[in-house]
């Protein structure tokens, strides 16, 4: 599972891809987030023609939804999503096919630990997105992560872990066209990785009480 994960590169440290096609005024407006949870804006880096930084919600709607919204018929809002069957289920399968996407990290979080690079570099969790679009016309693009078996640095704290995307491959995982065989291509992707350059620190009972949700 990933339920949390935090994001504190300095702007000028990010990622070159991130910073090629911005929305507006995101420079100025970028702040470090130390404690990142599903229904807050996200950064995104997505393939729409090119590649381009996105804000999205995290937590997936379908573009079929009708409000998802509603306070009376309330629908769930996916933050993760199985890499096992995100291919075959309806609600995920055509955003894997032409709308996968990268979020940028630091660390994520599991049972009271921080699980970063040991290098402290920045990582992308793998995830897909879909546009939603109301009645009246207005968009608004959401996401989730996604998630697999744990290796043996995650296997102590939980039964799922998060996608990541290794560097240079990012260009790769979000071109949306893509033959039947080049997306069988991106299997070894959805695996589990090498935790070896990973570190899983323990954090402190202040910041624990912040990550009890969807723990």
């Amino acid at each position: 599972m990933c339920s949390r994960y935090q994001l504190t590169s300095d702007f000028k440290d990010l990622p070159d891809l991130l910073k090629r096609s911005l929305p507006k005024n995101l420079e100025a407006n970028y702040s470090k987030q130390n404690l990142i949870k599903p229904d807050a804006p996200v950064l995104v880096l997505k393939n729409e023609g090119k590649a381009m930084t996105s804000i999205m919600l995290w937590g997936f709607i379908s573009e079929w939804a009708n409000d998802p919204f509603s306070t009376s018929r309330p629908r769930p809002r996916p933050f993760n999503a199985r890499a096992e069957t995100v291919k075959e289920k309806k609600l995920f399968r055509n955003s894997w096919r032409h709308k996968r996407c990268l979020l940028p990290a630091n660390g994520f979080f599991e049972k009271k630990h921080l699980i970063r690079r040991k290098d402290s570099r920045d990582f992308w969790l793998g995830g897909i997105w879909s546009k939603w679009m109301s009645q009246e016309g207005s968009e608004l693009e959401s996401c989730c992560v996604l998630t697999t078996t744990p290796n043996k640095l995650i296997r102590p704290l939980h039964n799922r872990m998060p996608v990541i995307i290794p560097y240079g491959l990012e260009e790769e995982w979000i071109e949306p066209v893509k033959s039947t065989t080049e997306l069988q291509s991106l299997d070894s992707l959805l695996m589990e990785w090498d935790p070896d350059d990973w570190i899983s620190e323990p954090i402190n009972q202040k910041f624990s009480t912040q990550l009890t949700f969807f723990e």
